[in-house]
């Protein structure tokens, strides 16, 4: 490895040698500032025919004291115990209508002052938008009239969205159910200073294989159980839209409820004891039950037992009903999938899955309706004769749709593509649906036994999207649009009208913000819809374009290159570089090799991006393309390192041949699994000057039961975790590496001691290295504070290991 030296400010000396740092927050550079805190346009939701739209403003981001607001973290969730919310929801700060024709705004009237809303659901007819409100004591809900432009408040602060939105619609819009805090609920045990009475013990004496991926948040104790319990725990009521309330189930942990298409029957979801300190709640045992509109129970459709133990594999579940849900079809009608296999993927059989119904008045046997060759993915409902069943089997990344008639099981399904499905060049699209008599999505067919299929449209030639029509009888295919290659970039969002040929589209470019426009396919009329600016004018002339090159065995890779603001390409002086990447798995060379950027979507500097320091004088190379692949019984993580060091060389040598970088001033760096990647590419190769790792795993041996597309566990494959884990080959990493991590990680096997304890190897075998923890944050970053000091850091680090790197 080449020995070099560093020219540094005076004042950042410090910052890099001393053990630990009192240091405030940080603001970056005015050049990275000025972008990240840019004013973004709102959000939109555009109602399913195009004529009604909202419009929702939100702050980019949280405030630290936000973050810092109280939080219990229970069974793999994150309350807050005096809101009765998720403590890491995100907020709109306002909302407005917005008329698609008309291309005009409206101010709602009655809104609630400084809200912070959350949950905004259109009712089944589209003519309201319900939303909650947080306020500082609990959750309101409350409902906008979209044809009077004006919102009221249905319910006192009192909702409990604990574990999801609190509410769901009636059918026929005249209120919702809603979930409630009940009346006699316990006070919560405060674990700061609740006595112990004997040690918490965990026994597996039967035997029982339990492979579960490292979960956090999990509960640790029966205190524990006593606060989750109490949090989760509610009562339901109805509501109407004047804000009258009727009790309609009596208290219990309920986790989900829907309604029949008509209306007149309700499944409940009630978790049930006892709970678990390996899994999160959505492995409790959990009861589902159908009632009728008087809450009195119709049908307890099953009992889920805990579920701690699964056969080992991706593929693998549970047995028993599992899936369950309303066909949209048809008034009434449950349907639901159990395995045939066993739920183990190593078990050979004909058919994995199957799937049944049963109908109101749900007291007689289940139906079968089809059975899956791989594992069930999924149906869209159509018609009694017509609906598309979805399979799929990650280990050969197959995927398979088929046509299969609800009325006969006999009926063998008729197989309309099974293709690899990371093969995106093959990929059909989506099946057009339509809302049917019910206000469900069903399958909408543009003429008899024909149906139309919306796709991407990615090909060798870049992103074309298209629609297609189907005939089921002929099994023929027309193309009814497609995108043309100009100078704007289309996705195709919605079908509005069939027979007129309107669909809703977006249409952007690398300067031109994301706007709606409704397009015409049949007379190619494009009229705008959205108007909403380029909040990032500072990179509005930065060239910008997707290359392409290969690998020293020939695979083709990609990436999308951005030169720096205000680059002369003539004079073509050398420049640092920052290249960010995400690791993937493939099972086929040729999925790998797809190109699937566009020079042509907009330049969007989201917060964890490094786009930001084209504007302080660096080439960078993002999304680089990083595939790891293993075909046949070869697995992709068995060759992983010589792969991924393979890629980055290839990168270098691109951008390098084109004359942009000096290769000495090259820093690499990425986010959990593109941290992982990082400190394995300064492991092993001396390709980098320096790296920037965010909220990695860096010690496998501590994620022993898989992790990422890795289904073997350490036993199984300790050769190849040990090679992966950049914890195990920290002797060999010498390059400056800045580690970033949130206090709070809550994501499977990137929990903070992973950065914690490769900082003190690092720093034990005396690599420069430097260890940033952010208070209150989780996997990804949400405080503005710690947002802004991130980007100062990473700023920093640059600055100092990579611009101002000067080879002996």
């Amino acid at each position: 490895m080449k020995h070099f030296k560093l020219f540094a400010l005076l004042l950042l000396a410090p910052l890099f040698t001393l053990a630990q740092l009192d240091l405030s927050y940080q603001t970056p550079h005015d050049n990275i500032k000025s972008l990240a805190d840019a004013s973004m346009p709102p959000g939109i939701s555009i109602n399913n025919d195009g004529t009604k739209a909202l419009l929702l403003y939100r702050d980019q981001y949280k405030t630290i004291a936000e973050l810092s607001e109280t939080e219990l973290r229970l069974g793999g969730l994150r309350i807050n115990p005096v809101t009765n919310i998720s403590s890491r929801a995100r907020y709109s700060t306002n909302l407005e209508l917005f008329d698609p024709k008309n291309k005009t705004t409206s101010k709602i009237a009655n809104m609630p002052a400084n809200p912070s809303i959350a949950n905004t659901s259109w009712s089944p007819k589209q003519n309201y938008i319900a939303f909650t409100n947080t306020t500082a004591t609990g959750v309101e809900l409350w409902v906008i009239d979209y044809a009077t432009k004006s919102a009221k408040k249905l319910t006192d602060a009192n909702l409990n969205a604990n574990i999801g939105g609190a509410m769901t619609w009636m059918p026929d819009e005249s209120g919702l159910l809603i979930q409630t805090l009940p009346n006699n609920r316990p006070k919560l045990i405060d674990t700061s200073v609740n006595i112990p009475k004997g040690p918490t013990i965990s026994v597996n004496e039967a035997g029982q294989k339990a492979q579960n991926r490292t979960y956090q948040d999990l509960l640790q104790n029966k205190a524990d159980e006593t606060n989750f319990e109490t949090l989760v725990t509610s009562e339901i009521y109805k509501v109407d839209l004047s804000g009258t309330t009727t009790l309609w189930k009596t208290a219990g942990m309920y986790s989900g409820m829907s309604f029949s298409p008509d209306g007149n029957y309700i499944l409940v979801s009630e978790i049930k004891k006892p709970f678990s300190y390996i899994v999160p709640y959505s492995r409790f045992p959990t009861t589902y039950t159908v009632y009728n509109l008087n809450a009195k129970p119709v049908k307890v459709v099953t009992e889920v037992p805990l579920i701690e133990e699964l056969p080992q594999g991706f593929m693998a579940t549970r047995t028993g009903i599992r899936n369950i849900g309303w066909r949209n079809d048809q008034a009434a009608t449950l349907y639901w999938v159990e395995a045939l296999d066993g739920g183990d993927p190593e078990t050979d059989v004909a058919f994995r899955d199957e799937v049944f119904q049963l109908k109101a008045p749900f007291n007689e046997e289940k139906s079968s309706l089809a059975k899956t060759k791989l594992r069930y993915a999924g149906i869209t409902w159509g018609t009694d004769q017509v609906a598309v069943l979805y399979e799929r089997w990650w280990n050969t990344r197959t995927s398979r749709t088929l046509f299969f008639n609800p009325s006969n099981a006999n009926e063998t399904p008729q197989l309309f593509v099974e293709r690899n499905y990371q093969d995106t060049y093959s990929d059909p699209g989506n099946f057009v649906t339509m809302r049917n008599d019910y206000d469900q999505s069903v399958l909408e067919f543009s003429k008899s036994n024909t149906v139309m299929l919306m796709g991407d449209g990615y090909t060798p030639d870049g992103k074309l999207p298209f629609i297609d029509e189907y005939n089921l009888k002929s099994k023929s295919k027309k193309r009814l649009y497609q995108s043309k290659d100009g100078d704007l970039l289309e996705d195709l969002v919605n079908m509005i009208d069939v027979k007129k040929g309107d669909v809703l589209v977006r249409l952007e470019s690398a300067t031109q913000f994301p706007n709606y426009y409704m397009r015409n396919i049949k007379t190619n009329k494009l009229e705008q819809i959205t108007d909403f600016n380029n909040p990032f004018k500072a990179l509005q002339a930065v060239h910008k374009e997707v290359i392409t090159y290969k690998r020293d065995d020939g695979l083709e890779l990609s990436g999308t290159l951005y030169l720096p603001v205000g680059y002369d390409k003539d004079k073509k002086e050398k420049m640092p570089m920052i290249m960010w990447a995400y690791p993937r798995e493939y099972k086929d060379r040729s999925s790998a090799a797809q190109v699937t950027s566009s020079s042509k979507e907009f330049t969007y500097p989201y917060y964890g991006s490094p786009i930001y320091w084209v504007n302080r004088g660096y080439v960078v190379l993002d999304d680089a393309a990083f595939p790891i692949i293993g075909e046949g019984e070869e697995q992709p993580n068995d060759s992983f390192v010589k792969q991924l060091v393979g890629n980055a060389k290839a990168a270098i040598d691109a951008v390098d041949a084109m004359g942009y970088i000096d290769r000495n001033r090259v820093a690499v760096g990425g986010h959990s699994y593109g941290a992982f990647m990082t400190a394995n590419l300064l492991s092993h190769s001396d390709l980098f000057a320096a790296g920037i790792a965010r909220s990695g795993a860096y010690n496998r041996t501590l994620t022993p039961f898989g992790f990422q597309s890795e289904e073997r566990n350490y036993w199984e494959a300790p050769e190849v975790y040990n090679t992966m884990s950049p914890f195990m080959n920290a002797h060999n990493m010498k390059t400056p590496l800045l580690l970033i991590h949130g206090e709070a990680d809550n994501n499977s096997g990137t929990y903070p001691m992973q950065s914690e304890r490769y900082f003190n190897a690092l720093k034990g075998l005396g690599a420069p290295v430097r260890l940033v923890m952010l208070p209150k944050e989780s996997h990804g970053y949400a405080a503005k504070e710690s947002i802004m000091h991130m980007l100062w850091e990473q700023d920093q680090w640059l600055e100092t290991y990579v611009k101002n790197r000067v080879i002996e």
